[in-house]
């Protein structure tokens, strides 16, 4: 089986009966078996329930998938949020989650659980419960996070697909990383079911994928949620699948390669990155200016998203001691998770509900750009190639709180449209002199996933990118 067939083609293969689903979970389980000493991607293996699973006969009949250890539960599988207290626990799920269910329904094959920062705090995966996560391109790099675990499955060729969630870019980050698509869909698109809103509406869940009609074809699938959400995206008016390959029209793209406020100094890779994805939209007929939200750089942006975030750490917490019945002491996670926690229950209510509300007029500034006439954003992912493993850290030898300054130019690009919910994509046109792939990142107005998908499809084919793959790669012999 060709590991660089992506998902939509595998099922291809099964609908045509040119191969069986336990042929490809099969396949799937023998590249994880000989690539995982190597890269620490999937903590929780399920090669026994997966081989003994019958897929339902959905768009990915028998496709195998991996599902990142944070959020998504799968009923009785491990369940540990990168955390030491779970794992030591040896907690599991009691149920699917609504978007495991949905995954299932659409015929995954779930063939394991891949590792995460400890509750998905880092943009790199480097848990002191599992280890450090290594970037199939380099493996002393990081993979980036917190989906690190899901984009060294999918980079290396385990899998071609892979469950991913985002709080300030843990999509989006590792796609960059690992030279993959990552989509991070508008707030309310997917629901996080039965879970409640721990985090004031940052995170959101989707996938990294191998190309952009597999993304489209699954963000199709779990756009649909449940009743009762506390937040909805606006309706797509065809599948998303259909607008891959579509014509997007002659766009108006925005173009910002300074990090917002000026706070950290960008990678001259990560610039080149993103002007050369300018000059490929204007030779696809696309007009790009330097033009951004102003708001994009109000100095209060970032002490606000601590308050969200940091009450967001607080609430986790907090909720595990609940569920466990065990409270959770500063010896039981990493230091600066309790840092981070600490601080969020020194935030009163009224200083919560304050930045929530800051949020919410910048998010209408930011919304008045969009709708002044710009249809695109475009950034670089990241203001730093892939970190070299260890440089992060998680401020056991510190100040505990050192390693959320060293982690800021990871994100610097990518929280801020978790705070305004809307859709981002970041895309592998770029790779380093030393071989290190480089995202650029795409932002539409809210709720417009379809004129991304529009436009990373039209960049795909304008620069493909399936055939580059990295030195860790099922079957490689170089």
């Amino acid at each position: 089986m060709d590991p660089q067939l992506d998902a939509t083609a595998q099922a291809e293969l099964v609908r045509g009966g040119e191969v069986s689903p336990r042929e490809l979970v099969e396949a799937a389980v023998e590249r994880v078996e000989a690539l995982n000493g190597e890269l620490n991607a999937v903590i929780h293996p399920l090669f026994d329930k997966a081989l003994e699973s019958e897929p339902a006969d959905g768009p990915f009949r028998g496709v195998p998938m991996v599902i990142k250890d944070l959020l998504c539960t799968t009923a009785g599988d491990p369940h540990h949020e990168g955390m030491r207290f779970l794992r030591d626990l040896g907690w599991r799920a009691g149920e699917d989650s609504w978007l495991a269910r949905r995954f299932r329904q659409a015929g995954f094959v779930f063939v394991g659980r891949t590792s995460t920062p400890e509750l998905g705090i880092l943009p790199t995966t480097e848990p002191e419960a599992y280890g450090p996560c290594r970037n199939p391109w380099d493996t002393s790099r990081s993979t980036g996070g917190s989906s690190g675990g899901s984009a060294a499955a999918v980079a290396s060729g385990m899998v071609p697909i892979a469950h991913a969630s985002d709080g300030g870019g843990s999509i989006r980050i590792p796609a960059s990383a690992c030279g993959l698509v990552g989509l991070k869909p508008s707030r309310g698109r997917v629901s996080m079911a039965p879970l409640g809103d721990f985090a004031s509406g940052l995170a959101v869940e989707l996938a990294v994928s191998r190309s952009v009609r597999d993304a489209a074809a699954l963000l199709e699938w779990v756009a649909d949620p449940p009743p009762g959400e506390p937040y909805v995206a606006p309706a797509r008016s065809r599948a998303y699948s259909e607008e891959v390959g579509a014509d997007p029209g002659r766009l108006r793209v925005g173009f910002m390669t300074q990090a917002p406020g000026g706070q950290v100094e960008v990678h001259p890779d990560c610039v080149a990155a993103a002007e050369e994805a300018a000059r490929l939209l204007q030779s696809l007929g696309h007009s790009v200016e330097a033009s951004y939200p102003p708001s994009l750089d109000d100095e209060e942006y970032a002490p606000a998203f601590l308050v969200r975030w940091t009450s967001g750490a607080a609430a986790v917490l907090d909720f595990w001691s609940m569920r466990t019945g065990k409270p959770i002491g500063a010896d039981q996670v990493e230091p600066l998770t309790w840092a981070l926690a600490e601080q969020g229950r020194g935030h009163s209510g009224a200083a919560y509900l304050g930045a929530v509300g800051y949020a919410q007029i910048v998010t209408r500034a930011v919304a008045d750009w969009w709708a002044g006439g710009f249809d695109l954003l475009l950034t670089p992912t990241m203001a730093l190639p892939p970190a070299e493993i260890g440089s992060i850290g998680n401020g056991r030898e510190e100040n505990p709180l050192l390693p959320i300054v060293r982690a800021t130019p990871y994100a610097i690009f990518t929280a801020g449209f978790n705070a305004t919910g809307q859709p981002a994509i970041s895309l592998p046109l770029h790779w380093s002199d030393e071989g290190l792939p480089i995202g650029v990142q795409l932002i539409a107005a809210y709720g417009r996933e379809d004129l991304l998908l529009r436009v990373a499809s039209q960049l795909e084919e304008a620069r493909p990118w399936a055939e580059r793959l990295p030195p860790s790669f099922a079957g490689a012999t170089r």
